[in-house]
Parts: structure tokens; sequence; C-alpha cells
């Protein structure tokens, strides 16, 4: 009987963590590459590679014509898109659905429904999940400006359509809307093809928590538990760790709870991610968004609760019923992950893209490296700077921390900048130890003494 085939439409390391899962699960794999890509690990450890372009990722990457056409040319029975590129795209799904190929993530009206931050909080609402105070779709400024006034600032103006920051502005006073509301849609046509805007109330002392999902075909769902992800900078996540550390109960049991309401009534059927804002000074919680594809994170709700997420996800994507009841999903230690990248931190964090001459990875019982690169790879300057995953477990928060400390200190890279020395500058912090940060904490505290270290 024919090995059934997965095509990986993604590169870098989620490649690599998807042909390793592919492997474990007894499937061929199929490499979809960029010329820029043809020598990359994932390359070397696929089964078979095919080249889907250029390295400009719109000729490449997000060439869904292109991707069907290496899945159909190679035999694939499915395709993973991995995170970033087309994963969220529910054009993807849609055309796998047309060519009888299997999507690995959810269905493409799943997708649709969820991507879009006005008819995912429109579902959230209607799911009894909180939303945070704001306004439905707006492209109109007297619209905007009338809703900031009921709203009562400060307000926050998101884009509709996207994510990642971009078409994001935080609007203190009155006098500072309308320039922000033009900069913001203007972003947002660029980045997402979509002006649409909306406004919310900002919360000014927030924590980012978000609910790792899956559901099946038959209705079953469940989470495994809450990762915090509120150290980021220019709403990028830097660090992340389950669980969260130094929330009530309540607040935590009622993100997942909501979180399983929503999957169960979209009828969800991959993994994915919930996420919510926290409010620590209002101590209530309001949904975000649903990231409908595996996250950079999920290393960390791997390793406190023993489950393979990607496995779980093609599992899933093949039709199998879920593997565990929420009962079976037991919690254990602490995990915390930092995003090693080819950035100058000391330089606004610009990429420094080159050749690494010099590559030593920590190693350990509590030690979990996620990468793509190694001594000789050349980063180039196509697609994001992210070199490594660094994952640190232990019995408890304290001595998770205590091992990434270590880990990070063990980590040299050469050859090219990283953010190593600011990731050690940032775990060191007193705050960060005891959990007294918020998604401001970086730019606000972090930052001003790292550049004067």
């Amino acid at each position: 009987m024919k090995r059934k085939r997965v095509l990986i439409a993604n590169r870098g390391e989620i490649a690599v963590r998807i042909i390793k899962a592919c492997e474990e699960s007894d499937l061929e794999t199929i490499l979809a590459v960029s010329e820029a890509d043809q020598g990359s690990l994932a390359a070397r450890l696929a089964d078979k590679v095919v080249c889907v372009g250029p390295p400009q990722a719109s000729q490449s990457y997000l060439n869904i014509p292109m991707i069907i056409a290496a899945a159909q040319g190679t035999g694939a029975d499915a395709i993973h898109p991995g995170y970033g590129f087309l994963a969220e795209n529910p054009a993807l799904p849609k055309a796998c659905e047309d060519n009888g190929i299997v999507f690995i993530g959810p269905r493409s009206e799943t997708m649709r429904a969820l991507g879009g931050k006005i008819s995912a909080r429109k579902i959230a609402n209607e799911c009894g999940v909180p939303i945070n105070e704001g306004s439905e779709g707006l492209a109109d400024y007297s619209e905007v400006e009338a809703k900031a006034e009921e709203i009562g600032y400060p307000v926050l103006i998101k884009a509709s359509a996207g994510g990642g920051g971009r078409g994001m502005r935080i609007v203190n006073e009155a006098k500072g809307l309308k320039s922000a509301f033009y900069m913001a849609s203007s972003e947002a046509q660029t980045a997402f093809g979509d002006p649409t805007l909306f406004v919310e109330r900002y919360v000014q002392n927030a924590r980012h928590v978000e609910v790792q999902i899956l559901g099946d075909n038959f209705g079953r769902v469940v989470h495994l538990g809450q990762r915090d992800c509120s150290s980021q900078r220019r709403h990028q996540k830097v660090v992340e760790e389950a669980l969260p550390f130094g929330l009530p109960d309540k607040l935590t049991k009622g993100m997942s709870a909501a979180a399983v309401a929503l999957a169960k009534g979209v009828n969800y059927n991959s993994a994915g991610t919930v996420e919510f804002l926290v409010d620590m000074d209002r101590h209530q919680f309001y949904f975000m968004e649903v990231n409908t594809r595996i996250q950079v994170e999920h290393p960390v709700s791997e390793e406190i609760t023993g489950v393979d997420l990607v496995k779980e996800q093609i599992r899933l994507a093949f039709g199998h019923t879920l593997s565990l009841k929420q009962s079976d999903i037991k919690f254990r230690g602490h995990a915390i992950e930092c995003r090693i990248t080819a950035e100058d931190g000391r330089n606004d964090f610009m990429p420094t893209p080159g050749k690494i001459t010099r590559f030593v990875v920590p190693c350990g019982d509590h030690v979990r490296v996620e990468t793509h690169c190694y001594q000789g790879y050349v980063i180039t300057p196509f697609y994001d700077s992210l070199i490594a995953k660094l994952i640190a477990t232990g019995n408890d928060r304290k001595h998770a921390l205590a091992n990434l400390k270590s880990a990070l200190a063990e980590f040299h890279i050469e050859g090219v900048r990283s953010n190593i020395p600011f990731l050690q500058y940032l775990i060191d912090r007193p705050e960060f130890a005891t959990g007294e940060i918020n998604v401001k904490w970086i730019e606000t505290s972090v930052l001003p003494g790292f550049l004067e270290s």
C-alpha cells in the first residue's frame, strides 16, 4: 500500500518540524522550495523537493496555482501550510478542496469566517465569548470619530483584515485621530488589500494570553492550556511561556472554556489558537482573534502536555477522531520559549543576513531547539529573520527560567548578529522573574535600559 504523501508549502524551522512529524507518522514528505532554499536543511531532510519559483515569496511560497500544481505533479495527498505565507489564506484550502487534496488545517469557510476581525468578533459574541467595547468595520473617518467619542480615549484602531501590528494605531486623544486613521487605513490597504478598520477601547495594562485548541470532524474539541505572549515588541512576540504566570485561575479557566465554546460554535476541525487580551486592572479577558494554523510558540504547549500538536493536526486532517479527551490532558512543569533572530538589537533590530560561521546550540534534558540553521548556512534577505526557537523547561517557572538563562549562555552564533544579548537582558529583569509585565513592558521598560547598558 502506497504511503500517503504530504507537500509542505513552507520553509525554515517549521518545515523541518513538519518533516519530523510526518516521518514519525509514516508519511512521505515533499518540500516546496523557492530557488533560494534549494540547499536548505529542510530540503536535505525531505523525501522529495520541488522548486516552485524564484526567491521572491510572491512568486513562490505565496503562489497558490504553483503550490497546487506541485502537489498534483508529485502525487501529494495533502498540503501542510505551516505558519505564515499561505497558512491563513482561505484560497489555499479552497483550492485543495476543489482539487481533491487534503488541507492540513481547517475548512476554507471556517478560515474565512474567523480570518476577518469583524466576522470573528461577531462569532465570538454569538458564542458568549467576552469582546472588548468597540465597533464593526468602518471605512469612513466620520464614523470612526463618532465611535471613538462614544468609547472614550484612549482607543485602538485596527485593520479588520490582518494582524502582526500592521494597520494598528493607539490614539490617546481626539486631535491625533485623523492622522492615525489615514495612516492605518493606508497601511491596511497596502498590507491586506482592505482599508477597513475598527475601533475599540484601548486597554492600557494588558496581558496577551492565548489558548491552544484541537478539534476534529466529529464535534469534539479540547484545549491544551494557555500561553502567555505578553513579552512583545511592536506587536511581535518575543518570549512565550506556558502556563501563564501570576493570573487567577478564574481568568485562565474562563479563557479555556471560552476558546472551546467558540471552536465548537464553528465546528472547528484542526489545531488552532484563540487569542485574548487580559485587562489586568479590570480582571477581565476579551476576545482578540483566532489563528487558524499551528503557532510559532506551539512547543511550549507540547512540553507541558506531552502532546505532539503537529502530528495530531495531521491525523485530524486525514479524518481521524481526536486521540485524547480533555480529561487525558495533564499539565506538568513550565516551559518558556525565546525567538532567536538574525537582528541587531542595538540598531533598531535591523535584520542581519549573512553566513553563519559558527553555530553551537545548547542541549540537555530541559532544553529543546527548533532550527533550520547550521554552521555555513546563509541567511538570505528574502524572508523573516528567525534563526531558532529555544525552549527551556523545568518543574516550575523558577527552574525553567534558570535553565533558559543557562541555555542562552551556551548558544553561540557567529557571522551574523543575533538578538541573544537582548534576550539575556530581558529575562534577567526582575519584573520578568515576578511576572509583573504587560504588552508594553518591552518598549517602555526593557528597551531603554538595554540601549543604555
